[in-house]
């Protein structure tokens, strides 16, 4: 794999990781304001715009690469948005959580060496 789809997978993950966060928000806020609100509209609408990059991102590295060296990256979402959802959101990591993405990253490292 080289540089460039590198960060192109790292460009996606990040996509990812900001509309599963992003969308998180949005719901929050249509708890307080409605589904017709601003507050949750706007959220609503950079969540999904997230996401979707991520998924052409990800369609078009999958025309190129093969599964097993995409796939990997996508288990780290896992890692990365249980801390940023810890710092951003104020969520709480417990011990279960830290051992589980502790196994997850395990569990990229081997498949990734393989």
């Amino acid at each position: 794999m080289n540089r460039s789809a590198l960060a192109l997978v790292l460009i996606a993950l990040i996509a990812f990781v900001a509309g599963q966060l992003v969308l998180k928000n949005a719901m929050e806020a249509s708890n307080a304001a409605g589904f017709g609100s601003k507050k949750f509209l706007a959220p609503f609408a950079i969540g999904i715009l997230f996401m979707t990059i991520s998924f052409f991102l990800i369609l078009g590295l999958l025309q190129r690469f093969d599964l097993s060296y995409i796939y990997p990256f996508q288990g780290l979402s896992v890692i990365i948005i249980s801390v940023a959802a810890a710092g951003l959101l104020q969520e709480k990591l417990t011990a279960r959580l830290l051992i589980g993405a502790a196994l997850i990253s395990a569990g990229v490292v081997l498949v990734s060496i393989s």
